[in-house]
């Protein structure tokens, strides 16, 4: 009923419609509200609203700078043909996460004017996620019931996926590399444009802006430029192949479909021993919890993965590398916990190079 009456109040309004009208720069244009109406009172109160702690429980949400965002993800669906029937919040940061119907996940990028601009890493990402859903990759697959590619609308990258269960617990370390495995076994074959090292150059690159905005003393620049050159360089000596890129437990569901994948926009051409490096960084260094790491690590060679040991301490540098660098771009207002472990990296990163093996 709830669908049925917001189509009705979306189209009809009294007689009155809402139409779309075509904005420059934008997949479809702007929807226009009927005279009278406004997007917050002729679309909204139909929602559910609600935003997801970590429990799985609800919290009101007040409507502020979320407000467009919230648009350009209901109005997309719209535009393709779904009526949303709910707004839950899942997530809110530089991405924002929106659950709209029953089976509807929308993620929308609310940092515009971060260091990533256009849609580009949005397509690669897709590109990856469709090849894997579709060889039956333990992956979160795109949303079927829209084009499996980057959307923008209101100056908002966007896209869809299929919502899944989330199962609470631990997730057990040997199946961390059984999944991996399986997700580098099928990336193989992945035929799409990706480059090389991509997030290795990328924070390089990122060094000028935080030396621009003064985020890091001089001294730290040249440390992780250092650590960053020196990765790239020793890296380009093994072989390549289509990575996730940031394969850390933030982007692991344990779901009622089983572990899935997810997050796929920082993937590029590396070493498989980059992923394997992200994966057990703060097992191994951060939290010195060896059990841990060597599961996960003995698991993915279990499955038919190789492990090259010389390639796997580089990339252990470099992440540590990469993970500082963005630091000041993902946490701008970072808590004393997280200042500690940027400084711990930071102190890892000055005892430890290339040259020392």
């Amino acid at each position: 009923m709830i669908n049925a009456r917001l189509a009705s109040k979306l189209m009809g309004c009294g007689g009155k419609k809402a139409r779309f009208t075509r904005a420059a720069g934008d997949e479809f244009g702007e929807l226009a509200m009927p005279s009278g109406h406004s997007y917050a009172t002729l679309f909204l109160p139909h929602f559910t609203m609600r935003v997801a702690n970590n429990k799985g429980r609800g919290l009101s949400c007040v409507m502020s700078n979320l407000d467009l965002p919230i648009r350009a993800a209901t109005e997309t669906a719209v535009h393709h043909g779904i009526t949303p029937d709910r707004c839950e919040i899942l997530q809110n940061g530089s991405t924002l996460v929106l659950r709209l119907t029953e089976t509807l996940v929308a993620r929308i990028v609310t940092d515009v004017d971060g260091p990533r601009q256009g849609t580009d890493w949005f397509a690669r990402e897709n590109a990856v996620a469709l090849h894997l859903a579709k060889s039956g990759a333990p992956v979160i697959p795109l949303h079927p019931d829209l084009p499996p590619r980057p959307h923008q609308h209101l100056g908002y990258p966007l896209n869809f996926w299929k919502f899944v269960t989330r199962i609470e617990g631990e997730i057990e370390p040997a199946m961390i590399g059984k999944t991996l495995y399986q997700c580098h076994d099928l990336l193989r074959s992945f035929q799409g444009d990706l480059r090389e090292l991509a997030i290795l150059t990328e924070s390089l690159e990122l060094l000028e802006t935080l030396k621009q905005r003064d985020l890091f003393p001089t001294g730290i620049l040249e440390l992780l430029g250092n650590r960053l050159a020196e990765s790239i360089a020793a890296l380009a000596k093994f072989p390549f192949q289509p990575l996730h890129g940031d394969a850390h437990l933030g982007n692991l569901m344990s779901t009622t479909d089983g572990l899935l994948w997810t997050d796929w926009e920082d993937t590029f051409l590396g070493p498989v021993e980059w992923d394997l490096a992200s994966i057990i960084w703060n097992a191994r260094i951060l939290d010195d919890d060896q059990e841990t790491a060597d599961q996960i690590l003995n698991a993915y060679c279990g499955a038919g993965g190789r492990i090259d040991p010389i390639a796997l301490r580089h990339c252990m540098i470099g992440r540590a590398a990469v993970m500082s660098a963005w630091y000041p771009i993902l946490y701008p207002d970072p808590s004393p916990k997280r200042q500690a472990k940027l400084q711990f990296r930071l102190d890892w990163l000055a005892e430890n190079s290339a040259s020392h093996f």
